[in-house]
């Protein structure tokens, strides 16, 4: 199996206990990963809470993204299908992983979308969009069917009538033509909030000048606790 972070065979026990899972982008070890783990107060690496940056209101601000650690969202977390298994999944991952090509874009930058925060990728986007599409498309057969309370908070959005379709199809009105990759740093802000934290947002963010790189996918899964870790990193080798 590909993978470049396991957790240890003491702990392998647990995933059945695991609420959902997701595929999600999770930056490597690095300056990037250490602020959004300082940032939110939970490092999805190591599933531990972590000490946040002194800043008055930000665990107020960061309370719905916190449980979800930082990260970037290829298949929206889902509840696993009757009669399939972690371990079956976690194949089918790894199988998936080695026919993906990496993808690049030009870099990240700091975004306002609707009332909230986030990174966003500039550049060419297409090596980004297939990944999250194959994500997606190639794992559908391990998500159980949403439920009708699912379905309609999601619906409380206002969804177009594509939208409508990809939640019946998918489960997630938000994929393929509809998907935007983010790296969610706040929840939804009150009105005229945003320049400020943008600002405080600027003084904390490491360099992000480099190009950013997606060569790797996570498979995460919700705790008991709610909170979401890190299972298993998978290398893109296609």
């Amino acid at each position: 199996m590909s993978h470049a972070f396991a957790k240890d065979d003491a702990e392998k026990g647990e995933f059945m206990s695991y609420a959902r899972f997701a595929i999600y982008y999770v930056p490597p070890e690095g300056p990037l990963a250490d602020f959004g783990a300082k940032w939110l107060g939970w490092d999805v690496l190591t599933g531990r809470k972590v000490p946040q940056f002194d800043v008055p209101g930000l665990h107020d601000i960061t309370m719905t993204p916190r449980k979800y650690g930082f990260h970037g969202t290829l298949k929206p977390p889902f509840r696993l299908k009757e009669g399939q298994t972690i371990e079956a999944l976690e194949a089918a991952v790894s199988d998936l992983a080695g026919v993906l090509s990496p993808a690049a874009c030009d870099g990240l930058k700091l975004t306002q979308l609707g009332r909230f925060l986030a990174l966003t990728p500039f550049g060419p986007l297409d090596g980004l969009q297939s990944i999250a599409g194959a994500c997606v498309r190639d794992l559908d057969g391990f998500r159980a069917p949403a439920g009708e309370a699912e379905l309609a908070r999601r619906r409380k959005a206002g969804l177009s009538n594509r939208q409508e379709m990809l939640l019946a199809q998918w489960g997630y009105p938000y994929v393929f033509e509809e998907f935007r990759f983010h790296m969610t740093l706040t929840g939804g802000l009150p009105e005229g909030d945003a320049p400020g934290w943008m600002d405080t947002l600027q003084v904390h963010l490491p360099d992000l000048s480099a190009p950013f790189v997606m060569d790797q996918i996570a498979l995460c899964g919700e705790r008991q606790d709610g909170r979401f870790e890190l299972i298993h990193r998978y290398t893109l080798t296609g």
